[in-house]
């Protein structure tokens, strides 16, 4: 691994990062040591990274906003690659076209000012556009699939190619390059709708508060732990199994939404793996229902 870190460093691929802590990067504040974090600077030398990983067969993973995923608190011994750099964005009318690194909630109000309408669902999910668009990132009845125009990607070949939305293949909590390794988000066009600056401020405002009464935000977490499975709500079967405020370690099933789990301040990655299993086993138990982890589970044997 020592000779890809100086390979990485000599070709200026982009800021490197050698054995940095993950909670640094992820809502959950958890996480073991990752070997190496690379930020390519740009398109072309996140190919060439991508050549090196491909050449040496090392494991790799793209980390956003970290704020749906849970690292284990072993050592993540691949390369993460951040594609913060990865941060245009312009708007052409309607259209906004903007790059996989920038901040999904940043732009979702930027927008709203502008009195483009569409994604007041997105400004309360802390994630990147990349993120968001490998997820289908949703709230309020509304996702990613109903704003995305395309989607521009590199596959796994190393080719940058632009997938429709209907390429895409979007579901709920899923996508194409969700479904298929190796594509990687580099940017997507966002197709939205002229409406009232003002009213559209006032739907941002409403569900901000409304997140605050009912979201524990004064603690690190990851959003909702859980997808809704179909005609039910994770929260409530979680809530009905008398689960909120079980704790293990320092890791805790929120008294104010049955489906976030917190970090009370000293949790560890396997006190809130542990709590998953817990509630998957109950409510698989009591309602003979398979609960599906939203949060993407990185570096863990199982």
């Amino acid at each position: 691994m020592e000779k890809i870190i100086n390979e990485i460093m000599t070709k200026k691929i982009g800021d490197v990062e050698v054995n940095a802590k993950l909670s640094k990067y992820t809502t959950y504040k958890v996480g073991g040591v990752a070997k190496i974090i690379v930020h390519p600077k740009n398109l072309d030398k996140l190919v060439e990274l991508m050549e090196i990983i491909n050449r040496e067969n090392v494991k790799y993973f793209i980390l956003g906003n970290g704020s749906n995923v849970l690292f284990s608190d072993k050592e993540y011994e691949g390369i993460i690659i951040k594609l913060d750099n990865f941060s245009d964005m312009e708007i052409n009318d309607n259209l906004v076209r903007v790059g996989a690194g920038y901040s999904l909630v940043k732009l979702a109000n930027e927008v709203s000012k502008l009195g483009l309408g569409g994604l007041e669902f997105a400004s309360g999910i802390p994630g990147s556009i990349g993120g968001a668009v490998f997820m289908n990132a949703g709230a309020y009845n509304a996702d990613m699939k109903s704003v995305v125009k395309s989607v521009k990607v590199l596959t796994p070949d190393l080719k940058v190619i632009t997938l429709t939305n209907s390429e895409m293949d979007f579901k709920y909590r899923e996508s194409f390059i969700q479904d298929n390794r190796g594509y990687i988000c580099l940017e997507v066009i966002l197709k939205l709708k002229h409406g009232d600056k003002e009213a559209l401020q006032e739907v941002i405002k409403d569900r901000k508060l409304k997140r605050k009464k009912t979201q524990p935000l004064e603690y690190p977490s990851a959003g909702s732990v859980f997808r809704n499975p179909d005609g039910l709500f994770a929260g409530k079967l979680i809530e009905d199994l008398n689960l909120k405020g079980y704790q293990i370690g320092g890791a805790k099933i929120s008294e104010k939404h049955a489906n976030f789990i917190i970090n009370t301040g000293n949790a560890k990655a396997s006190d809130i793996k542990e709590i998953i299993d817990v509630i998957k086993e109950k409510v698989k138990d009591k309602y003979n229902i398979n609960l599906r982890v939203e949060q993407r589970l990185v570096n863990w044997d199982d």
